[in-house]
C-alpha cells in the first residue's frame, strides 16, 4: 500500500511554514516602522513609515533622553461583516521604537509632522557653547 501525500492547490511551504507567529516576534514591530535619520546643519530628521495609522493614535514623547514614538492601529472593521473570512490580514495593536537624544533636547524643541503615513520629526542640534553656558556646577562650602 502506497500513501501518497498531495498538497492542497495553491501549498506554499515557505509561506505556511513563515507565516507562523514564531517567526514574526519582534521583527515585524521593526518591519512596520521603518526609520530613516537623516543630519542637516540645524539638526536631524527622523521619518518613521507608518502606513495606515492616524496621526490621532500616534504618541511622541522625551523621557530620560529617549524619543518614544508609540502608535496604536485598529483596522479590523467588525460593522455590517457579511460572510465568513478565509484569511483576515489586518493588524490589530501597537508599536513603539526609542531613539537615543541626549538629555539637552526637551520636548517643546521638536517639531513634528505626520502626511501619508510618515511620520517627520525635526530635531534641533545643540550648540556646544550652549552646553557649556548650561553646565552647572556643585559650590563648595
Amino acid at each position: 500500500m502506497y500513501m501518497m501525500l498531495v498538497p492542497r492547490k495553491n501549498f506554499d511551504l515557505f509561506d505556511d511554514f513563515f507565516d507562523d507567529p514564531f517567526f514574526k516576534g519582534e521583527r515585524s514591530f521593526h518591519s512596520m516602522m521603518k526609520t530613516d535619520i537623516r543630519e542637516n546643519d540645524n539638526g536631524y530628521v527622523i521619518d518613521v513609515d507608518l502606513p495606515g495609522f492616524d496621526k490621532n493614535n500616534i504618541k511622541i514623547n522625551v523621557e530620560d533622553g529617549y524619543l518614544n514614538i508609540n502608535a496604536k492601529i485598529d483596522s479590523s472593521n467588525n460593522e455590517d461583516e457579511k460572510g465568513k473570512f478565509l484569511r483576515r490580514e489586518r493588524y490589530v495593536g501597537e508599536c513603539s521604537r526609542s531613539f537615543y537624544i541626549g538629555d539637552d533636547i526637551k520636548d517643546n524643541e521638536i517639531k513634528a509632522s505626520f502626511d501619508n503615513g510618515i511620520l517627520s520629526l525635526e530635531i534641533p542640534k545643540k550648540n556646544e557653547e550652549e552646553k557649556e553656558s548650561e553646565k552647572k556646577y556643585i559650590e563648595i562650602q
